[in-house]
């Protein structure tokens, strides 16, 4: 993939960080976002339709073509260091796809954890959140198990408000950060 073609035509700005580019994500990115969710351990505390390759395409697909408020949608993140490789995405939609609030989450191929880069993703998010759309606050709703991205909601800023029991066993964690607060 050629450096100046990622994020073409996604209709979201550029969001780099001295370290990565994160750009919106396009149907370019299909395959490579369509390889990390088979990754068990990447999904392990993700419902999804995982399991289902039919499935799983096609909802890929419409998180990718999805028309989202203007400034929201997914972002797809590269190294600088190596800008042919994905390494995982960052997101700012609505909650359960219609709101009112906007949740940010993100995702990484294996390779890429332990390294900060959910963290400077998700931060970049963030300066966009409040800078440019000026959002009140954005939620992001954890699997209370993945101590990993509970990890990210906090360094940056994000507070946890609630644990909310799931159907079918387990708890999300439910963290906020209001603008100016962070």
């Amino acid at each position: 993939m050629r450096l100046d073609s990622i994020g073409e035509d996604s209709g979201l700005p550029a969001l780099d960080t001295p370290r990565l580019l994160i750009r919106g994500r396009t149907l370019a990115e299909l395959e490579s976002c369509l390889a990390m969710d088979r990754d068990p351990e990447v999904t392990r505390f993700i419902k999804g339709p995982w399991a289902d390759p039919v499935a799983h395409r096609r909802f890929v697909e419409f998180r990718i073509e999805r028309a989202y408020p203007p400034g929201l949608g997914y972002w797809s993140i590269w190294e600088r260091s190596a800008p042919d490789a994905f390494v995982g995405w960052v997101m700012l939609i609505p909650d359960h796809g219609v709101g009112p609030e906007v949740e940010i989450g993100w995702r990484l191929v294996r390779t890429a954890w332990g390294r900060g880069i959910a963290s400077e993703a998700a931060g970049a998010i963030v300066k966009h959140a409040f800078g440019t759309l000026r959002l009140a606050r954005v939620i992001a709703d954890i699997d209370a198990r993945n101590g990993a991205s509970r990890r990210v909601a906090e360094k940056i800023g994000m507070r946890l408000v609630s644990l909310v029991d799931e159907e079918g066993g387990g708890s999300c964690a439910r963290y906020r950060l209001e603008r100016g607060k962070g």
